[in-house]
């Protein structure tokens, strides 16, 4: 291989431009060793090095500041400049390294090298890098508008790698030191990947770019057509004569606001919300959403309330005028108001109204509110399963609301009302949310005056609501919900009050709402007891005012009809109301309930009130099988497999074969079987039936009971004994068992029902088998049976529940 040539040649440095060969460039020149090289160069042979600078900065260049290689070019041209500058037309010709630099003074002279420009890459290879960067030059050029159709259609007819390489490398917008680099990449293979790694990179940042365009593009023609159709829009409305354009509607809006009495946090949403919605076109979707934000803003109530002075004469003269009996609940609630008077308004509890339908709950919420002489707004909770329910939408959803305690504010327009929060036990949770829980910032005094609601996405201070909520039953309640309220449990009706009700509440009621006014309407007593009686059997009053309706609607027929004329008294007896009403649903209880075996009579508790619940037991042929039916809980279940163990434990004492077990089936069935049940309350009704059938003894048909059993015969208190003993004194019961433990609850019940009542304590299933089965021996039922000895309970299968006892 021959030594590369040595030539002594005129240098040019070059500040901010890299010369390539096949690239002709125009330069200016005007530093005096420069002019001299040119000079030096046209005496020549017209060649001249071209270097780059290391620094475009530096006026007068040392040799340490000038890249070693650089472009011998050919100067085409050169025109003197009227200030003495020189333009040149050069032509870049091949790669040149600097050996040294010569002496001179005038000038930069040095001896120079042409480079080799062999590549070390295999043809086959060199080919396919060839076609990468010519396609990838076209794509380039497609998507990128900075390449002239001239250089684009020379770069495309030139063939050899070199040369291709360096074509593209000129044309290509880089960097100076991108540029030298290329031109010092020696090898054409070597600067072809280069090349086409550096054109993928400007390909991929000229379609963001373009994209970027396009969207600005788009962005623009939608902004014109808006434009373009507000402006028609103005135009439509200057020929209809309303040139306002949208303005009068956001400066009333704006003056509303400002006249507003918020805190200062909203004053601040609501400068912010005004500045977006003046920028924007009145007739643009996002216009609307700001300024149904901003009316919502208007209508919440932020700051006012009205004045509340608690009068508890005259809350008490309220609260007996609307409601008849409830002492306790008056009294708990006048109680709550005068502590609610004297302290922190915001700190207190919230009051929760229990018990059963139709006794009074709502009506008592709305009494406190005219008693306080507030606002009384309502919204009932039953069957909600959204969180946005009570806090509302986010404003990122279509159609998006505030939650219901903003929308209830809304429509009292005062921020201390009497809110009542109705069937917050009858609330459910799935995938969008647990209302609930959500329920707790409403009702926690700690954190309700910071409330905020998604949609609104404020701070709003609910800590001077008086929230009142009501319940049919405290176990489907949240925990943590039931330890923010203040429960206040309301009871069922006995006959009386459900009379006196009816007489000072219901009668008018009906009576003036289907139009008897022209007439004297008189019900007996002995008609409204009849109705209480024979008619209803309930523990609030709602079924009884619909009978009281429904013999309304025939008087009113008959005043409609002519029948009675106006101001006639008409007089409604038992008789007539046997006749309105059709044939009775509930007879009056037998003096004296047939003793029958197997069967025992229990008390149950229910959200609607407390109700008896018969148990039989049958015995049959088997191998000690325990079936139980009539659609029981678990906990039901449970009890009857231990009112069982205790029977089998006491085999001997109750005079039955200790195996009988292994030769009978035991069937349990409580009547209603479409009704769920569960508790454990009728442990020990399960059990006096089961013995009563294993021992032949009859139980009282006078009696019902409640109690949960345990395995050694223990009788442990239960829970609603009041509803439960009412519903004895409703179903005629004369005897009534329940546990000793139970006996501080008797003063919750009514005396009435108290003195009606032999109510009997029994501490284990001993002395409730005492009470509750019928033998020769009045009250000592083991003596008899010991007296009897033991006996096979087998012969008893045959015997069905509701046999008699032999006279």
């Amino acid at each position: 291989m021959a030594a590369p040539e040595v030539v002594d040649i005129p240098l040019l440095p070059l500040r901010d431009v890299v010369v390539f060969p096949e690239m002709v460039i125009p330069l200016f020149v005007g530093r005096e060793k420069s002019v001299h090289a040119i000079e030096l160069a046209l005496k020549r042979s017209k060649l001249l090095l071209l270097c780059t600078q290391r620094d475009p900065q530096v006026t007068e260049p040392e040799p340490g500041d000038i890249f070693e290689i650089g472009t011998m070019a050919y100067i085409h041209q050169v025109v003197r400049l009227p200030d003495g500058m020189l333009k040149l037309l050069v032509e870049g010709r091949d790669r040149a390294r600097i050996r040294s630099f010569l002496e001179s003074e005038a000038m930069f002279r040095v001896e120079a090298e042409r480079c080799a420009t062999d590549s070390s890459i295999v043809d086959t290879q060199l080919e396919r890098l060839r076609a990468q960067a010519g396609e990838a030059f076209e794509r380039l050029v497609q998507v990128s508008k900075k390449i002239t159709k001239e250089t684009a259609a020379a770069i495309g007819a030139a063939g050899e790698p070199g040369r291709l390489s360096d074509l593209i490398a000129a044309s290509l917008d880089i960097g100076l030191a991108d540029r030298q680099f290329l031109l010092e990449i020696l090898d054409p293979g070597l600067r072809l990947q280069e090349i086409v790694r550096i054109l993928k990179d400007k390909i991929e940042a000229a379609e963001v770019e373009q994209k970027i365009q396009e969207r600005v593009k788009e962005q623009m023609e939608r902004n014109q057509r808006e434009y373009y159709l507000n402006e028609q829009m103005k135009a439509i409305r200057n020929e209809l004569g309303n040139e306002d354009d949208g303005k009068g509607e956001f400066e009333e809006l704006r003056k509303k606001l400002a006249d507003k009495q918020v805190p200062a946090h909203v004053r601040e949403r609501i400068d912010q919300e005004l500045k977006k919605l003046k920028l924007m076109a009145p007739a643009s979707a996002e216009a609307a959403v700001i300024r149904n934000y901003l009316e919502w803003i208007l209508a919440v109530p932020w700051l006012e309330e009205r004045a509340v002075e608690v009068d508890l004469a005259k809350v008490r003269a309220i609260l007996d005028e609307d409601h008849y009996g409830m002492d306790k609940v008056k009294e708990r609630i006048v109680e709550f108001l005068a502590v609610r008077s004297l302290t922190d308004a915001q700190k207190g509890p919230k009051l929760c109204l229990v018990g059963p339908p139709g006794v009074g709950k709502t009506s008592l919420a709305k009494s406190v509110a005219r008693a306080l002489d507030l606002e009384f707004v309502r919204q009932s909770l039953g069957g909600v399963r959204d969180e946005a329910e009570i806090r509302g939408h986010r404003r990122t959803y279509i159609a998006a609301m505030p939650g219901r305690i903003v929308q209830g504010l809304k429509k009292v327009k005062t921020r201390n009302p009497v809110y009542l929060l109705d069937e917050i036990d009858k609330m459910s949770s799935d995938f969008r949310g647990d209302p609930g829980s959500a329920l707790l910032e409403v009702l926690d005094p700690e954190q309700n005056d910071t409330f905020q609601d998604h949609y609104m996405d404020l701070e709003l201070d609910l800590s001077r609501v008086f929230f009142i909520t009501t319940a049919n039953a405290l176990h489907s309640i949240h925990r943590p919900l039931h330890d923010r309220l203040e429960v206040i449990e309301i009871g069922s009706y006995t006959e009386e009050e459900k009379i006196e009700i009816a007489e000072r509440h219901l009668l008018p009621k009906q009576l003036a709402r289907n139009g008897l006014g022209a007439i004297d309407v008189q019900f007996d007593k002995p008609a409204l007891r009849a109705m209480v009686r024979h008619y209803t059997r309930e523990a609030g009053v709602r079924n009884l005012e619909r009978q009281i309706e429904a013999i309304a609607r025939k008087l009113a027929v008959r005043l409609a009809g002519k029948e009675v004329e106006a101001g006639a008294t008409l007089r409604v007896t038992a008789k007539l109301v046997r006749e309105y009403l059709g044939t009775e649903k509930y007879r009056d209880p037998e003096e004296k309930a047939a003793d029958r075996i197997g069967v025992a009579q229990g008390l149950a508790w229910t959200e609607v009130g407390g109700q008896t619940l018969l148990t039989e037991v049958t015995i049959l042929p088997g191998s000690g099988k325990l079936e139980v039916t009539g659609k029981l809980g678990d906990v039901m279940k449970e009890s009857a497999r231990a009112a069982l163990s205790y029977i089998r434990s006491r085999a001997e004492q109750l005079g039955v074969d200790p195996l009988f077990h292994k030769h009978v089936d035991l069937h349990i069935h409580i009547p209603e079987g479409a009704v769920p049940k569960d508790g454990p309350s009728a442990g020990i009704t399960m059990a006096t039936a089961l013995a009563s059938a294993l021992t032949g003894l009859p139980v009282r048909g006078d009696l019902a009971m409640t109690g949960e059993v345990t395995l050694r015969g223990r009788v442990l208190p239960i829970g609603g004994l009041k509803e439960k003993l009412l519903a004895a004194h409703r179903a005629g019961v004369k005897r009534a068992v329940i546990p000793a433990e139970n006996e501080k609850d008797l003063s919750d019940v009514p005396e009435k029902v108290r003195k009606a009542l032999d109510i009997r304590l029994v501490a284990d299933m001993d002395d409730v088998l005492s009470v509750a089965l019928v033998s020769e021996n009045e009250g000592d039922v083991f003596r008899f049976l010991k007296s009897r000895g033991a006996r096979h309970p087998l012969p008893l299968a045959a015997q069905q529940p509701g046999s008699q006892l032999p006279a």
